[in-house]
C-alpha cells in the first residue's frame, strides 16, 4: 500500500510539474521572425501636434535588437510583440524607445534627453512604419497628369496630386510664376504656383530624390518679363537710373527657329533675340514640417526657387529627403534666362515637363545638386553670395568625400584645380552660387567601393 501511494504521489508531482513547464511555455509570447522587424522605419513621433520624422534600422537576431536611430547606435531587446532600446550619440543625448509591434506598426514611446539638458527629457508617443521595397521586377509606368490645382507654398501639408513608384516618368505641365497656362487664362495667383506635389513610392527622409529632366518644351509663344535690375546687381549710379525700372516686357517665342525677341522693342533693340533655353525655376522636395512652409518663391535645402539657368532637358537633379514621399514640386518654367535672374524675372512661360523620378536610398546630402552630361553642380544658397559661396564649395567637397573618398588635402587640390563657380541667383531672398565640375577632371579617380 505504501509503494502504491509513494508511486501515485510521485506520479502526480511529475504530472503537475509537466502541467506548471507546459503552462510557462504556453504564456511565453514568441518572438516575431527576424524577417517581420528587420528593416528601415520611418519614424513619425508626436511633437506638441506635429509629427517628426526619424530613420530607424533594425536589426534582429532571435529576442536581441541592434541597429540605429537616427543615426545613434543602438542594442535592444524584442519580447514578444515588445520593443525596447537606448540609443546614444556621441555628446551624451540619449534616445530610450519602448514599442509594440502590430500589425506591422509599431507604436509606443520615445524619451529623448539632450545632452545640454540632461534633467528635462521629453517623451513623445510615436508611430513607425517600414519602408516598403522597391516593386521587384514591375515595369516602369509613364503617367500623362493634366494639373487642376497648383500650390503656392512647398509644404508637406499639400495632399499628393499623383503617386508614382521609382523608375515611373510624370508627364505634366506647369503655369507661369504669374500663374498662366498654356492657352493665356490664369489659373491661380502668381508668385510660382507649382505642379504637384507627387508622392514617390520608397523614399523616406534621409534618402535622395533623383529627378531626370526627360523633356522640356515650350507651350505657347509668349513671355513675360520686365526692364529692371535687381538691388544686388546696382551701385548708387545705377540705382538712381534704374528708378523707373520693372515695368512688364512681353517677349516672343519663335520656338520654330528657337529664338525670342521683344514683342515691342525699343529703339536700340529692333534686332535684338536671344536663343531659347527651356529650364524650370523651381524643381522642389517638401522641407521637413518642423520648418514653417516656405513660399514657393523661396529656396533652401529642399532645392525650390533654384532660377539655375542648367536646370534644363537631360540635366538631372538631386534633392535630400525630408519627409515621406518626398513630395516633388515642379514650376516656374523660363524660356530662357541670364545668370542670376537679373531682372528678377526670367522669361517667364508656361511649360510642357516630362520627367523620371528615382530614388537613392540611405544617401544624405546636404543640398540640392545637379548633374549634367559634362558636368556636376553643387549648388548653395544662402542670404548673401558670399555665404552662397561656402555653401556651395561644402556640397561638392562632401560629394567628392563620399563618392571618391578623398582626404580633406585631396578635395582640396581638386577644387582648388577644377572649380568653375557660377552666380545662378541674386533676385530673391536668398543668393545663389553653383561649382562645377568638369566630369573629365574626376576620370582618373577611382570612385568609391559602395
Amino acid at each position: 500500500m505504501r509503494k502504491f501511494l509513494s508511486s501515485l504521489l510521485l506520479s502526480s508531482s511529475l504530472l503537475l510539474l509537466a502541467g506548471v513547464v507546459f503552462a510557462q511555455e504556453a504564456t511565453k509570447q514568441p518572438h516575431p521572425p527576424d524577417s517581420a522587424i528587420a528593416g528601415r522605419w520611418i519614424v513619425s513621433a508626436d511633437f506638441y501636434g506635429s509629427p517628426l520624422y526619424f530613420m530607424m534600422e533594425l536589426e534582429q537576431n532571435g529576442e536581441k535588437l541592434s541597429g540605429n536611430f537616427d543615426g545613434d547606435k543602438f542594442e535592444g531587446t524584442i519580447t514578444g510583440n515588445s520593443i525596447q532600446f537606448l540609443a546614444k550619440d556621441d555628446q551624451g543625448g540619449t534616445e530610450d524607445l519602448k514599442g509594440t509591434l502590430q500589425n506591422g506598426t509599431i507604436t509606443g514611446t520615445v524619451v529623448f534627453v539632450n545632452s545640454d539638458d540632461k534633467s528635462h527629457p521629453t517623451s513623445h508617443q510615436f508611430t513607425a512604419t517600414i519602408v516598403t521595397k522597391r516593386r521587384a521586377g514591375a515595369a516602369a509606368q509613364r503617367h500623362e497628369f493634366v494639373p487642376t490645382i497648383f500650390y503656392r507654398r512647398f509644404s508637406a501639408e499639400n495632399k499628393p496630386v499623383l503617386t508614382v513608384a521609382p523608375g515611373d516618368t510624370i508627364h505634366t505641365t506647369t503655369v507661369d510664376a504669374g500663374g498662366t497656362d498654356e492657352k493665356g487664362v490664369t489659373r491661380v495667383l502668381g508668385g510660382n504656383p507649382e505642379t504637384g506635389p507627387f508622392y514617390i513610392e520608397t523614399a523616406a527622409p534621409g534618402d535622395t530624390l533623383a529627378v531626370h529632366i526627360m523633356r522640356l518644351r515650350l507651350n505657347r509663344d509668349w513671355a513675360i518679363s520686365d526692364d529692371g535690375i535687381v538691388g544686388r546687381g546696382l551701385d548708387s549710379d545705377w540705382a538712381a537710373k534704374m528708378k523707373d525700372g520693372f515695368k512688364n516686357v512681353r517677349w516672343h517665342l519663335d520656338r520654330e527657329n528657337g529664338v525670342a525677341s521683344p514683342e515691342k522693342p525699343a529703339e536700340h533693340l529692333t534686332h535684338y533675340s536671344v536663343p531659347l533655353r527651356p529650364m524650370l525655376g523651381c524643381v522642389a522636395v517638401a522641407p521637413g514640417i518642423a520648418q514653417a512652409p516656405p513660399g514657393t518663391g523661396d529656396s533652401g535645402g529642399y532645392g525650390g526657387n533654384m532660377d539655375f539657368n542648367e536646370i534644363i532637358e537631360g540635366a538631372t537633379v538631386y534633392l535630400p529627403v525630408r519627409v515621406p514621399g518626398a513630395l516633388l514640386y515642379l514650376g516656374d518654367g523660363h524660356a530662357a534666362e541670364g545668370d542670376g535672374e537679373l531682372n528678377g524675372n526670367a522669361l517667364e512661360t508656361s511649360m510642357d515637363v516630362e520627367v523620371t523620378v528615382d530614388v537613392i536610398p540611405a544617401k544624405r546630402i546636404p543640398g540640392p545638386r545637379v548633374e549634367s552630361a559634362t558636368h556636376v553642380m553643387a549648388v548653395g544658397l544662402d542670404g548673401s553670395l558670399d555665404d552662397a559661396f561656402r555653401d556651395a564649395t561644402a556640397n561638392m567637397a562632401q560629394w567628392l568625400t563620399d563618392e571618391y573618398k578623398l582626404t580633406p588635402s585631396e578635395v582640396a587640390q581638386v577644387l582648388g584645380t577644377a572649380s568653375e563657380y557660377k552666380v545662378s541667383e541674386v533676385a530673391d531672398r536668398n543668393a545663389g552660387i553653383v561649382l562645377k565640375i568638369n566630369k573629365e577632371r574626376l576620370k582618373p579617380l577611382a570612385p568609391a567601393v559602395k
